[in-house]
């Protein structure tokens, strides 16, 4: 991918010209994040794509209302105030071998450390590697217009290259978390980039298998401090996300370190426990420490209706939603993934449900993470719920209808297709029943192609026609600077 670089005020000074935008005042040069690498330090210079638009008005962020109080001791940190980036993720990078084999792997630890060994023994072809973990969810911000950084660890070796290379292309910066790269070129396997075997069988059902699964300390337990670069990174984000395998290479006490920074510096949270919250709900003190706050001090929680029960004991996923509102103290949004069915969008307010889209499913890995880059998008941009859940499902069934995640991700062309064809899979019936056993005096919304006439006061049905201009428009305007920005190969 070839990039364009091009600052706020080479755009003032320019020919190029986008109408009906206010210019931007430009932006100081020198807060760039300072880097170990040039590349990484690169990847800050090219990543100016997206849309400057006004951080969310959210006192709540401010360091005077938290409990988390403190000081980093650097001058230049404290002075540093522009969120110029969009959206920062923590850890959880690693590097996917996606194989087909005979059969998965077996259950008992030892024959399956063993059964990796053997497939780690060589190198397999670069054909079969893809960039994994939360490289999915800034890949599919990136595409969507959104500037990304990437906060992990990756090794000196031929993995941590490919994965360097990967996001370099796709226009994400890379944000290493160890201050002195090296004290940590060593050749032991601590030290090495993540990898992650996908192993697909005849019958196409996934087994996945890390070295992360064979240890009780995370892969990277040794890293116990945010560096000064972490601490620039998430500051100078508007949103920083935490998912629940991230867990698998970070301590829950860096993790929550990174919590408790992010919202002494205004910076938006969002956490996505997946498959991983319930047994982190059972696991060590520290892990149910560090998932109950992330629970609590998180402005977006994002699971799925499976997710939501077992952190609830609630079938119900409003209700479960409403359940996780009520024991957050930061929590302004909870997105509840109903797989086929759609989404669910709970706030203090109100509920919005939205059906999910008409497609062919070819491969769900990496639905998850791309459905949160785009309610990224919508946060970010103060889209209404009702809108932010239209192009999360369109952009999770983009994802689902490739093969593979990483570079495999839904792209914004393909996402906006599906929006225009309209396709949903409308479920009337599904959706007021659950409104019905979750009745309250609240307001709730309901996505449909539908024109009727509703008697619920409290239920207010948009068509989708009403809204699929503004849809439309924003990402087209979304795609336009992602072409200005960044012109593919």
């Amino acid at each position: 991918m070839h990039h364009l670089i091009l600052s706020p005020k080479s755009l003032i000074s320019s020919n190029v010209f986008f109408p009906s935008l206010p210019l931007l005042p430009p932006t100081n040069p020198n807060s760039i994040i300072p880097s170990n690498s040039s590349k990484t330090l690169r990847n800050s210079i090219v990543n100016c794509r997206g849309i400057e638009v006004s951080v969310l008005s959210n006192h709540s962020n401010s360091p005077s209302s938290s409990n988390y109080n403190g000081s980093i001791g650097n001058e230049k940190l404290r002075n540093v105030d522009v969120k110029d980036v969009d959206i920062a993720t923590l850890g959880n990078l690693c590097v996917d071998i996606v194989l087909n084999v005979p059969q998965l792997p077996p259950k008992p630890l030892p024959e399956r450390k063993a059964y990796m060994d053997s497939l780690s023994s060589s190198p397999p072809d670069k054909q079969y590697w893809e960039a994994g973990g939360h490289c999915n969810t800034a890949i599919a911000a990136a595409r969507l217009g959104l500037r990304c950084r990437a906060i992990g660890h990756v090794g000196n070796e031929i993995y941590g290259s490919f994965l360097q290379n990967v996001l370099d292309d796709e226009g994400i910066g890379f944000v290493e978390m160890v201050d002195d790269l090296e004290a940590v070129k060593s050749a032991t396997e601590a030290y090495q980039t993540l990898l992650c075997w996908v192993l697909v069988d005849p019958l196409h059902r996934h087994g996945f298998c890390s070295r992360a699964d064979f240890s009780d300390e995370p892969a990277f337990s040794w890293i116990n401090e945010l560096s000064r670069d972490v601490k620039l990174a998430i500051k100078q984000s508007k949103i920083l996300v935490v998912n629940g395998y991230g867990f698998d290479e970070l301590s829950p006490g860096f993790i929550l370190s990174a919590l408790k920074y992010a919202v002494e510096v205004g910076t938006s949270v969002f956490f996505d426990p997946g498959p991983k919250g319930k047994s982190l709900s059972m696991g060590s003190p520290e892990e149910q420490i560090a998932l109950n706050e992330l629970l609590k001090m998180s402005d977006v929680l994002l699971l799925t209706s499976d997710e939501a029960e077992s952190l609830t004991g609630i079938g119900n996923p409003i209700l479960a939603g409403k359940e996780l509102l009520k024991r957050g103290s930061r929590t302004k949004w909870v997105i509840i993934k109903m797989g086929s069915k759609g989404s669910i969008l709970v706030t203090f307010s109100g509920t919005s449900c939205a059906p999910s889209y008409k497609v062919k499913i070819i491969d769900t890995v990496g639905c998850g993470d791309s459905f949160v880059a785009a309610v990224a998008f919508g946060f970010v941009h103060e889209m209404p719920m009702i809108h932010t859940l239209a192009i999360a499902n369109a952009v999770g069934a983009a994802t689902a209808m490739g093969c593979g995640a990483g570079r495999n991700v839904a792209t914004l062309t393909k996402a906006v297709e599906l929006i225009k064809a309209g396709d949903l899979n409308e479920d009337d019936k599904f959706w007021r029943d659950l409104l019905d056993k979750s009745a309250e005096d609240q307001e709730f919304t309901l996505l449909s192609k539908k024109v009727f006439n509703v008697t619920d006061s409290n239920l207010n049905c948009v068509s989708f026609e009403k809204i699929y201009p503004e849809l439309t428009s924003k990402l087209e305007l979304a795609k336009l600077f992602t072409k200005v920005f960044s012109s593919e190969s």
